[in-house]
């Protein structure tokens, strides 16, 4: 399993311009849920901190493989909602790591 997890600075002049546009961010990317091959899990979450070193946005991902990962990046479906966002986020920030083994505590 691959997690890909990224998170964003949204563009705004306000608070709350800031806040719609990480909305609308969460709504895109939320419609990805079974449309994508390979997509497992999906989760996008809104910064609550509001702490000047918080990113706005978080996504995090779970793909079966590599490969799904790497088709995810191609997929119509995504290339829409990267369209779609267009000029809105100002950062962005990436991990993806493999999870060979999974623990509990």
């Amino acid at each position: 399993m691959i997690k890909h997890i990224v998170m964003w600075n949204m563009a705004g002049e306000t608070v709350e311009d800031r806040s719609e546009a990480a909305d609308f961010l969460r709504t895109r990317f939320e419609q990805l849920r079974g449309k994508v091959p390979g997509l497992l899990h999906l989760e996008v979450g809104l910064d609550q901190s509001r702490v000047d070193y918080a990113c706005d946005v978080v996504l995090y991902t779970e793909f079966e493989s590599q490969e799904a990962l790497d088709a995810y990046a191609s997929h119509p479906a995504h290339l829409r909602v990267k369209s779609e966002l267009g000029q809105m986020r100002i950062a962005r920030y990436q991990v993806d790591y493999a999870v060979t083994e999974l623990s509990s505590f």
